[in-house]
């Protein structure tokens, strides 16, 4: 790496610009100098050498694309001069002989978890509100306001108070002052919470339940089945119409096929049995109520960090996040899995191109046969209805540097470190194995963190190099930025700044060392993420038509 240049890979022919590049600038490269022939903004790419029409571009080793023109040494890689294109792929060509790293740092370290009955260890004990059915969101809703600032767990609305102090002025014939009205912080409203041991109650309205396909209302009940079996979740009230394609016994045979021994409180009241909503509303509070005085008899306990469960997220990524962000939380995979934990790596679009090397590091061919079938299956799907993984990249990944999907999954792959595979899920399958497992969801933020957390993930790691706000009912989601400008300008949203990576002040090992150990004081409950203090709690099931 150069100050202002970096080659990824050795086998690969573009540079990344650290720095701005002005045309007419000359970089100096392994002893080479290379002229700059167009502006090249950050983040973004170049050719190292003259590239012909038609040749392959290489990025981390990889095929990534290929030049629709000449492109000559020192010219930028842009829409209109580079095609998406990758590497095909089959089944495992040869076995990872994996090194794991140094723990003995970590070994005797543990965590203040809830230890539930099961052997699961929570970072955290939330109680969890559901509609079966969207039917009953207004229903939820209503127990939402029945409880939310009563028990201590509503959160200041500056907002509300803001209008309210533009409505004063207006009705005092002040209009003129509202243009300057700052936005003042009220002050605490001095409520505690009534239930100490009990981190939140949480409210999962959704869309699902009936109409679409039935497969669509199966997988709701998978994925809430994952939510109320995760151990960060102390038990569950669950409302349902009646009538619906999201049956009560579908949720009820998800549950017992994830522990045939559950013994978390589940209460669950049918609208069209109790009678009247205010009959269905008062035992749904009342019997809620009681349950959050058994829940909060549990506390926390010290755990070992092989009861960690890590899922690694990506959303609003620019160019420098497959270089400081992905590959250092990817370092935290790693280190979990030597610890004997588990980490989840998903988005399966945004693996596209780099299959061949996720085959190869899979166990056995048995997990490298399935990664396969789901691959594929996923592909054909988005094709079938005039999409593609190649359409995946956002406006703002193009904008900063992700021109083709290849190029943005070599990036968003390096999430998954360098363990090997220990076995691949699909959507709405619950993890299992110690060690790294893949997860079929979408590329899209938020319904592959909704699937993560369903699967079983007690931490989430999620990297941003534009922004994005994401986080998630019952599992922390620690933000964590790609370039420092980001966590400067974002400092409400950003937890982990791995800018200094590309400044070259850290190593991506240093900045994953580090993580590691914020990871602990989160799951301890001793530090609370930007997501959680904004009340983020994104929840959007996947509607397993195709969503890229």
């Amino acid at each position: 790496m150069a100050h202002n240049t970096l080659k990824i890979h050795p086998e690969d022919n573009v540079l990344v610009a650290l720095t701005d590049l002005r045309e007419g600038d000359v970089v100096e490269f392994n002893g080479k100098q290379i002229g700059i022939v167009a502006n090249i903004p950050a983040k973004h790419k170049f050719a190292e050498q003259p590239l012909a029409a038609g040749q392959e571009i290489i990025m981390y080793g990889s095929l990534v694309g290929k030049a629709t023109e000449a492109i000559p040494a020192g010219g930028i890689l842009t829409t209109s001069n580079v095609k998406h294109q990758v590497s095909g792929f089959t089944g495992k060509t040869k076995t990872i002989d994996w090194q794991a790293p140094d723990v003995s740092k970590w070994v005797d370290k543990s965590f203040m978890g809830f230890h539930r009955a099961d052997g699961q260890v929570g970072t955290g004990n939330y109680w969890l509100v559901i509609p079966l059915v969207f039917c009953e969101n207004r229903n939820v809703e209503t127990i939402k306001q029945a409880f939310m600032e009563n028990l201590g767990f509503g959160q200041q609305d500056l907002y509300k108070e803001y209008v309210q102090q533009m409505v004063e002025l207006y009705q005092a014939g002040k209009t003129d002052e509202i243009a300057t009205l700052p936005l003042q912080p009220n002050s605490p409203n001095g409520r505690h919470r009534v239930f100490e041991n009990i981190d939140g109650i949480k409210f999962l309205t959704h869309e699902g339940g009936c109409g679409g396909i039935r497969q669509d209302s199966d997988m709701l009940c998978a994925l809430l089945a994952g939510y109320i079996h995760n151990p960060n979740v102390a038990g569950a009230t669950v409302l349902s119409l009646g009538c619906q394609n999201a049956q009560v016994p579908i949720l009820e045979e998800r549950i017992k096929a994830l522990n045939p021994n559950f013994s978390k409180p589940l209460i669950i009241l049918e609208q069209q049995k109790e009678g009247t909503e205010q009959q269905l509303l008062t035992q749904a509070i009342r019997q809620t109520f009681l349950a959050l005085v058994e829940a909060n008899k549990q506390t926390r306990e010290p755990a070992p960090l092989s009861k960690l469960v890590i899922g690694m997220e990506c959303g609003g990524s620019d160019g420098f996040s497959g270089i400081s962000a992905n590959p250092a939380i990817g370092h935290v995979s790693d280190l979990i899995v030597a610890l004997g934990g588990k980490s989840i790596l998903s988005e399966f679009p945004e693996l596209c191109g780099v299959e061949q090397e996720i085959i190869n590091r899979c166990v056995d061919d048995k997990t490298a046969d399935r990664f396969v079938h789901l691959m594929r299956a996923y592909a054909h799907a988005a094709e079938a209805v005039g999409s593609g993984f190649d359409m995946n990249p956002s406006p703002g990944n193009i904008k900063d540097g992700l021109i083709t999907d290849a190029i943005k999954s070599a990036g968003a792959a390096k999430k998954g470190g360098t363990s090997p595979v220990a076995d691949v899920l699909d959507y709405g399958e619950y993890v299992v194995q110690p060690g790294l497992n893949l997860l079929c969801t979408p590329g899209n933020d938020v319904e592959s963190t909704t699937a993560m957390a369903g699967s079983g993930a007690n931490m989430m790691l999620f990297t941003t190099g534009l922004g994005t706000p994401t986080g998630n009912p019952i599992t922390p989601v620690i933000k964590v930025s790609s370039n420092t400008k980001l966590a400067e300008r974002m400092p409400d949203i950003i937890d982990v700044d791995t800018g200094p990576v590309i400044a070259g002040e850290k190593t991506i090992e240093e900045m994953g060392e580090a993580m590691l150990d914020y990871i602990i004081e989160v799951a301890s409950g001793k530090s609370i993420t930007k997501a959680q203090l904004l009340g983020q709690d994104d929840f959007i099931p996947w509607k397993r038509g195709v969503s890229l």
